[in-house]
């Protein structure tokens, strides 16, 4: 942490003392409190979140109670212990113990007490700044953890999230890692769009997602279509493997300036009942602040054709992707399925999607250009190879393709050759063939 840095947070900490103390003089003081002047700290960190978000005062403390425990852990105790020198509960500032955290984590209440101290009515229209309509709702920054059946909402626990903490404290944002709470994994490339070799139709309606991607806020808010176009856009590619369903998703990415986030469904669908629906939600809740472009691969596992309904698992299976289905179209971004095969979706659901895009096995002519393009330029081919008979005789993906010349310059690394030999290219294509269980006879 530099000086600067340092002055503007320990300003910052002292800011959100005064006003603390200032509450517990208010309430249980002997002196007549002064109340704390607004923190002004330029060119800060903190500053330039403030004005982004046009946070009011209240927002501004709101937002400090939150990321203090990330800061200064003993903080709260420090303050509180100065009015209970003898110790004891202090049940109106709220807060609860974390797991592993020693000191006192924030919660709803802690709001409450700091802004409005026992004012009943001053209390109550706190709790409109956790509504799903408030800006730390939409930009997802904070918000209430849920608290267990009967307990007051405001009791639960006070989280920011961890990249608005990393953004307050050093600048830079970490890209959030896959887990049980997050089952999504960050992807990209350093492919380009001419490396994507598909036939015209395919390339035209990508490139209509292309353009959904750049223009869409200009239609909703300067057009004012808001009222009457849904927000987010869906998207179905299907097709068999290695025909460039996640690559598309990557390079749309690429060149919107989008992360693009592939959902594990194996991290996401549950065998106990209620937890699906509670993985999905943390997914995208987290999601609908960012611009992020959400690719579920190998969507057949919760989008399949359904059954009649024969027990409890089937209902709630069914329930499962009812609320999967609310989630996608309510979400504001690009949302991307992909399944190998059409025919195993359910057409109630592909109805609900804007454009459904096949990935065909790619042509002779494709094939070619594949073969062109993945084969690395330092090192010639055996001059016997004959890329054009190659392209038309063996009807592989581009996928397949990449790992046949993976293979073969492996070989070719190994063995000292200087050239790239016809064998190891057959040996590479015959190893793909048999791993898809077909048979091939060179």
């Amino acid at each position: 942490m530099n000086q600067t840095t340092e002055k503007n947070t320990n300003k910052t900490l002292a800011y959100l003392k005064r006003v603390i103390q200032y509450r517990l003089d208010s309430e249980y003081g002997n002196s007549t409190p002064i109340p704390p002047k607004a923190v002004t700290i330029e060119d800060s960190l903190l500053s330039t979140f403030i004005s982004t978000h046009n946070l009011t005062e209240t927002e501004t403390i709101i937002l400090l109670i939150a990321l203090v425990p990330h800061i200064s852990p003993n903080f709260f105790n420090t303050i509180i212990s100065e009015y209970l020198p003898k110790g004891g509960e202090f049940p109106e500032f709220g807060g609860i113990k974390g797991k592993n955290h020693r000191g006192i984590l924030p919660t709803g209440e802690t709001v409450q007490f700091i802004i409005a101290g026992n004012d009943i009515e001053k209390r109550n229209a706190l709790c409109n700044l956790f509504s799903e309509d408030h800006v730390f709702a939409k930009a997802g920054i904070l918000y209430l953890d849920d608290v267990p059946k009967g307990e007051p909402v405001m009791s639960g626990r006070l989280i920011i999230e961890t990249e608005f903490v990393q953004l307050l404290t050093t600048g830079t944002v970490l890209k959030p890692k896959m887990s049980s709470d997050f089952p999504a994994q960050r992807i990209e490339t350093d492919l380009v769009w001419k490396d994507l070799i598909l036939n015209k139709k395919t390339l035209q309606q990508i490139k209509e997602i292309e353009t959904w991607l750049q223009y869409n806020d200009i239609l909703l808010n300067d057009w004012n279509m808001k009222s009457r176009i849904k927000p987010g856009y869906r998207v179905m590619f299907h097709g068999p493997p290695g025909t460039g369903k996640t690559l598309t998703a990557n390079l749309l990415g690429k060149y919107t300036q989008r992360d693009v986030y592939r959902i594990d469904l194996s991290l996401v669908v549950s065998k106990y009942i209620g937890e699906t629906e509670k993985n999905l939600s943390k997914l995208f809740d987290k999601a609908k602040s960012k611009d992020w472009i959400l690719f579920f691969d190998e969507a057949d596992a919760i989008f399949g054709k359904r059954t009649n309904v024969r027990d409890a698992h089937d209902k709630y299976a069914n329930q499962e992707v009812s609320y999967l289905l609310q989630r996608i179209e309510a979400h504001p971004g690009l949302v991307i399925l992909a399944s190998n095969f059409k025919s195993n979706i359910d057409t109630a659901f592909t109805r609900r999607f804007q454009s459904m895009i096949e990935f065909e096995l790619p042509t002779s002519i494709e094939r070619l250009a594949l073969w062109k393009n993945n084969l690395p330029s330092k090192i010639t081919v055996e001059k016997s190879m004959d890329l054009d008979e190659l392209a038309k005789k063996y009807e592989i993906t581009g996928a397949n393709i990449v790992n046949v010349i993976q293979y073969a310059c492996l070989k070719t690394i190994s063995e000292d050759n200087k050239s790239i030999l016809k064998s190891h290219i057959l040996e590479g294509i015959k190893k793909e063939y048999q791993k898809e269980g077909k048979s091939l006879h060179l």
